[in-house]
């Protein structure tokens, strides 16, 4: 499952081209990136937020995170369930509500609505990635489990519904596949205890039967075994980091939360007469592997117009990098990933946010790393912070666990006081006897 958020609306990523067509500096991570092919859809996960406008509805009560919600509401608070989770720790029930309110009748979630007092419009956009995340999500949280899971079934029933003709799913219901939604939903669904290659649709095909119309075939030289976003005009296939993590989870049929396969493999690229999903993803992750070599990151590729240098660092999908080589067995490269980001993300992660928090503790916690010891940072007590403060955490667990032993092998307060009390009363009646005794 890739971390990077996309879908941004389209005034978004318009307002961003234009401050670089005007001759300003290209940010090192976009604040919120479209959908658009795949030389501009590899930008970080948790990037900075999109300014709010002066009509930006108030942030809402249990809501991770202080910019605008508009474009990544659900899928922040999401994310923070999910690192949540991978280290023990419960989202307050509040946090939950809020994520369960954002679900449309329908099953599917909008990338934020403010007004849930009222059925979801018409023509409120659904977003199969935030659909996806929050499915995923709400599958690990402890409170309000009737109505997780009744969201959870409507939820796979929508992206049932959503499902392209060719298998794949498109940022929004009706739009081209593409390769980082078509992941994320077979991520989600494997996290969940569906099975994707299931989802058939009229014709025989399944979600992975898109995955791999992405692939690059290693012999295609530079970029061999990546994946696209999405086929150029002309069909050419652009390697993509971004797409390509993600492709690696789905393509071996695991999620954000899985733990690193052990032992350690050496990534291989191989082209086959007939690929498999898995093939495929071995074969990204040697791609991702080659990426890494040297420098310990991947890198933003130059938007048009851009000024700023085409090798900066791409810390999100870095992120994402990391993750899916643990994943798939291969240790060494993720290790070099993660002793890179250890030392030069915490900049990004707090200007990120929730979803730049949750993005380094799921690293982390696949590829065997300490979340709360990251490079000196404590990544779970940062992403707690943004939002409400958590129902439990181990450490509060174990408190309660060790007050309530003491309570159960110690001797009992009222006992003591009783044994005094009848003490007493048998000093008082000794005395008395006593007294009577005498002469």
């Amino acid at each position: 499952m890739t971390i990077v958020r996309r879908g941004a609306t389209a005034l978004a990523a318009t307002a961003v081209l234009l401050a670089v067509g005007a001759g300003a500096v290209a940010p090192a991570a976009l604040a919120a990136p479209s959908p658009a092919p795949s030389d501009a859809a590899s930008s970080s996960a948790a990037p900075s937020p999109v300014p709010s406008s002066p009509a930006a509805p108030a942030l809402p009560a249990g809501l991770y995170g202080t910019a605008d919600p508009a474009y990544d509401g659900v899928w922040r608070q999401s994310l923070a369930f999910l690192a949540q989770q991978s280290v023990g720790v419960e989202p307050a029930g509040q946090a939950v509500a809020w994520l369960l309110g954002q679900q449309c009748a329908s099953g599917g979630f909008p990338s934020f609505r403010a007004d849930t007092d009222r059925p979801c419009p018409a023509d409120l956009p659904l977003d199969t990635n935030a659909t996806a995340v929050a499915l995923h999500a709400l599958k690990g949280v402890d409170s309000h489990p009737e109505e997780t899971g009744e969201a959870r079934g409507t939820a796979v029933a929508w992206l049932k519904q959503a499902q392209n003709p060719d298998g794949g799913w498109g940022y929004n219901p009706g739009s081209p596949s593409d390769a980082n939604s078509t992941s994320l939903v077979i991520s989600a669904l494997a996290g969940t205890g569906e099975e994707p290659g299931r989802f058939r649709t009229a014709t025989g095909k399944t979600p992975y039967d898109a995955l791999l119309t992405f692939a690059l075939p290693c012999s295609a030289g530079q970029g061999g075994g990546a994946f696209a976003y999405q086929p150029e005009k002309d069909g050419t296939l652009r390697p993509n980091g971004d797409a390509t993590a993600a492709a690696v989870l789905a393509g071996l049929g695991k999620h954000a939360l899985v733990r690193g396969a052990t032992p350690n493999q050496r990534p291989t690229c191989e082209d086959a007469a007939k690929p498999t999903p898995e093939r495929a993803a071995r074969n990204g992750a040697a791609y991702l592997a080659d990426a890494l070599a040297g420098t310990g990151h991947l890198t933003l590729p130059p938007l048009p117009g851009a000024t700023a240098p085409a090798d900066q660092p791409d810390v999100g999908n870095t992120a994402d990098a990391v993750l899916a080589l643990a994943a798939a067995g291969h240790r060494d490269a993720a290790d070099a990933g993660i002793a890179w980001l250890e030392e030069n993300s915490a900049a990004w992660a707090k200007d990120g946010g929730p979803a730049a928090y949750a993005q380094l503790v799921l690293a982390a916690h696949t590829a065997g790393a300490d979340p709360r010891d990251f490079g000196g940072a404590d990544l779970v007590r940062q992403l707690n912070a943004t939002g409400p403060k958590p129902a439990s955490t181990p450490e509060t667990r174990e408190r309660q666990e060790a007050g309530e032993e003491r309570e159960e092998s110690g001797f009992p307060v009222w006992l003591i006081v009783a044994v005094f009390l009848v003490a007493g009363v048998g000093v008082g009646f000794l005395l008395s006897g006593r007294g009577k005794q005498r002469p």
